[in-house]
């Protein structure tokens, strides 16, 4: 089973594409949002805590780095950054089923964090 093609996450308000980005890792962006103007132009990554970062659009924004495969269908040692924050986390990815994925953000100890499910949408991968 493998995480890469095309996910939602629980509250449905944006898809994400994974794909190997170096070597065997995987990577993941942000491919479309549910509302994705405010005000009429695109949301953009406005709690970045890197103020330079901030006029980068969502859409496109690669959010999840460096995760490598762990065994037992768990890809580890990867981070999420949540663009709703503004802050980076510790992360795993874990395949439930063929689509379905528990990823669980978190600091320090992976036994405190918050996990989300999400639901694949497209199991094709585009090019990046």
């Amino acid at each position: 089973m493998s995480p890469i093609g095309v996910w939602t996450n629980e509250d449905g308000k944006a898809k994400f594409e994974i794909y190997k980005c170096s070597g065997d890792k995987l990577c993941g962006k942000i491919v479309s949002l549910r509302e994705p103007n405010r005000n009429g132009k695109p949301k953009m990554d406005d709690n970045n805590p890197n103020k330079s970062l901030r006029n980068r659009p969502l859409v496109g924004l690669e959010f999840l780095k460096g995760f490598e495969y762990d065994g037992d269908n768990k890809w580890d040692e990867g981070t999420i950054y949540d663009p709703e924050s503004g802050k980076t986390y510790s992360c795993y990815m874990k395949m439930v089923s063929k689509d379905k994925m528990e990823v669980k953000g978190y600091i320090g100890i992976s036994l405190i964090g918050r996990t989300q499910n999400w639901t694949r949408v497209d199991g094709t991968a585009s090019t990046k």
